[in-house]
């Protein structure tokens, strides 16, 4: 008995739910991209495809396919009842998720570079437990290196901050 509470309580979400979840998401990126290349041009022109003509079918058949997994998911109710992820599993992928999110977000704050630098540093100490004598040399080594390699030698030019403003880049 107790075995049970505790499958229950580790219970976050079937399969089919994601299943549902996703077929859905997919068809509403399905119908913005129709829709927006549709506004774009998705006919033939006299002198070929216009420019959305190819997206707009890559947005049919993301839409044909979607709404086959979804009709299909509907069919089965009783396929895919089973935890498609457990807590534990969950709060270790969002161990790594969230800061990710957060990485992505603040790139456009304070360039990319430095939100590198702090991400590095971050997922050394909090997941890897390193000491900061070795997080400080890496968290700032790669992104350093990164610059040059892009900026430099590349002339590729990624997002900056203010610290690189200040710097003069």
């Amino acid at each position: 008995m107790a075995h049970e509470v505790n499958e229950k309580s580790e219970h976050t979400v079937s399969h089919r739910s994601v299943e549902l979840f996703v077929a859905a998401l997919l068809m509403v990126v399905a119908l913005v991209v129709m829709y927006d290349n549709w506004k774009t041009g998705a006919g033939w022109a006299f002198d070929g495809p216009e420019a959305g003509y190819f997206p707009f079918w890559i947005g049919v058949i993301l839409l044909v396919t979607s709404a086959g997994t979804f009709i299909n998911t509907l069919r089965h109710s009783k396929v895919g009842l089973e935890t498609f992820v457990e807590r534990q599993q969950l709060k270790q992928i969002l161990q790594v998720f969230i800061p990710a999110v957060v990485y992505v977000a603040t790139i456009g704050y304070i360039g990319i570079y430095v939100s590198s630098a702090i991400f590095i540093g971050f997922f050394m100490i909090y997941l890897g437990k390193y000491p900061i004598y070795k997080v400080v040399p890496v968290s700032i080594g790669v992104p350093l290196f990164m610059f040059v390699l892009f900026e430099v030698w590349f002339l590729v030019p990624l997002p900056k901050g203010p610290l690189e403003a200040a710097l003069g880049y």
